[in-house]
């Protein structure tokens, strides 16, 4: 009995068991994945989505292929997953962008997706990529255009950044050097007699004799006495040498001019010769000479001061005077330096340029050039007239009256003129549409005919006129007539060289004609040209 109720109860621990088993199972359904590629042909270059969809429990994580995996596809983007929820699962979608540059047929393999440390592949996908077809029985094709010198870019040598950074702290050091000294001579100086005592006051509270640095204090005291002497009897003291010096003293000295003992005259000869000594002769007097001397300077000191009288009202005003000029050449010469650097600064630059870019360069940057800036600056694209001329100028061109020759006049039954600049100008365009007279016999050669005498008419000479057929971009034939002309400068009245293209269609029932006309051997002119050419639309009036 006990034994089956022992199998009975294992049977039911064995029942539960797997039940918990089959609601763990219902609980981690296997993740499902799906690919798709929306399209399997494309042609060279093109792109192609390639997604993948993974339905998963809400828990795991996800990782998609990343990097190169696509081989022999190139993947060109990869785009952020999109999460949705479905139930309790989650539902993402991961998207590349895919292609390739060759043609033929390539297989885009098998990608790894990991989902909660697991391993899962998608399916394969076959992709044609096909070449670019060229239908050259539709296409136009165009003679191969000759070869074009392209200048090189400009780029500046390694040289002119040193040579700039060389310069730059040269002016850097240059300031600051002025700077220093204008606010030394800024600083307010005392009077000479205060001045001096100062001065002797510093030295003595220096340790240049401590020191025995016999040759520098020497140096300071002949100093202050120069300087006072310079302020006070002769104002080129500091300049002077010590024979001259004592030369003047002695002369003012006879002369009545300066009372000065002897003995003040020969202590101050003795110490000035010291003090050259001592500069430029290594001597070393002792210390107590060199006190000694100390206080020779301030007896002589005072003793000028005892016997040169105050300076008068007129004396303070010529000093003040001559202080000014003296000012006023310091700032001249400051202003002229700062000139000097500043052209030689410009010199060293327009060089550079003019070696590297050419002197046209330099001229057209400094003193401007009117067609440069017309190329350069924002073109119009405008509709004229009726059959209308569609084309893009640098200017808008502007309804003008122009006389026109009779045999013209008779073929048109009425012509708009619009034109902008003038013909003695840099850059000179005239645009001329109008219906042609059904009654009438039109000739687009007859009208191209009439083109000399129009221009002989507005005084243009030594014509030369070249002639071939032109194609407009929408295919539109007609004649272009180029060459070049003489007009008189109507202020020195010599040639003015010009250079024109005069193009002419007879097109949609009406006559059309382009005219350009500017400088000769101007590049810039010519650019303008070959865009305003490569502009010109002429509509059928049906569309």
């Amino acid at each position: 009995m006990n034994n089956r109720i022992s199998t009975l109860e294992t049977y039911k621990v064995a029942v539960m068991l797997l039940f918990l088993l089959l609601s763990f199972q219902g609980f981690t359904q296997e993740p499902n994945i799906n690919t798709r590629l929306d399209s399997t042909s494309i042609k060279i270059g093109e792109q192609v989505i390639f997604s993948i969809e993974v339905e998963t429990d809400s828990t795991n994580l996800v990782i998609f292929p990343e990097g190169q995996t696509f081989d022999p596809m190139e993947m060109v983007e990869s785009l952020g997953a999109d999460t949705t929820t479905v139930e309790d699962r989650f539902r993402l979608i991961k998207k590349y962008s895919l292609t390739q540059f060759d043609s033929g047929v390539y297989t885009i393999p098998q990608q790894k997706i990991i989902i909660q440390n697991r391993e899962y592949l998608t399916d394969s996908f076959r992709v044609e990529v096909a070449d670019v077809q060229v239908d050259t029985t539709r296409q136009k094709m165009y003679p191969i255009k000759p070869a074009v010198d392209v200048p090189k870019a400009f780029s500046i040598p390694n040289w002119v950044w040193w040579l700039l950074a060389v310069l730059i702290l040269l002016g850097v050091a240059f300031y600051f050097f002025r700077r220093r000294k204008k606010r030394k001579e800024a600083e307010p100086e005392l009077p000479p007699y205060e001045q001096a005592m100062f001065e002797l006051k510093q030295l003595d509270n220096s340790s240049l004799l401590q020191d025995r640095e016999i040759k520098e204090y020497y140096s300071q005291l002949a100093f202050i006495v120069r300087k006072y002497l310079d302020r006070k009897i002769y104002d080129r003291a500091l300049e002077s040498t010590t024979s001259e010096l004592i030369a003047y003293l002695e002369l003012r000295k006879q002369s009545g001019e300066l009372s000065l003992k002897d003995k003040s005259i020969d202590n101050l000869q003795q110490l000035l010769k010291r003090a050259d000594l001592a500069k430029f002769a290594n001597s070393r007097p002792d210390v107590i000479t060199a006190k000694s001397d100390r206080t020779k300077v301030e007896h002589l000191i005072k003793d000028i001061r005892q016997v040169v009288p105050e300076p008068t009202e007129e004396e303070l005003m010529q000093d003040e005077n001559y202080r000014r000029e003296k000012l006023l050449k310091r700032r001249k010469r400051r202003i002229i330096a700062v000139i000097g650097g500043i052209l030689i600064l410009g010199i060293v630059v327009v060089t550079i340029l003019v070696n590297t870019k050419g002197f046209g360069f330099v001229k057209d940057s400094v003193f401007g050039n009117e067609t440069r800036e017309l190329l350069e600056g924002d073109w119009i694209k405008s509709e004229y007239g009726t059959p209308t001329v569609t084309i893009t100028t640098p200017e808008v061109l502007v309804r003008h009256d122009v006389k026109r020759g009779d045999e013209l006049q008779e073929m048109l039954l009425g012509s708009e003129t619009f034109d902008a600049g003038t013909l003695e100008g840099n850059l000179y365009t005239l645009l001329i549409t109008g219906p042609v007279n059904p009654q009438g016999d039109f000739d687009l050669e007859k009208a191209v005919d009439g083109i000399y005498e129009n221009l002989e008419s507005q005084g243009a000479r030594n014509i030369i006129m070249k002639e071939e057929e032109f194609s407009t971009i929408n295919s539109t034939k007609g004649i272009k007539v180029f060459g070049t002309f003489n007009l008189e400068n109507p202020i020195t009245g010599g040639p003015i060289e010009k250079e024109y293209a005069i193009l002419n269609f007879g097109a949609n029932g009406g006559f059309q004609q382009i005219m350009v006309v500017f400088d000769e051997d101007d590049e810039y002119a010519e650019e303008i040209l070959q865009r305003i050419e490569n502009s010109i639309e002429l509509k059928n009036q049906a569309n």
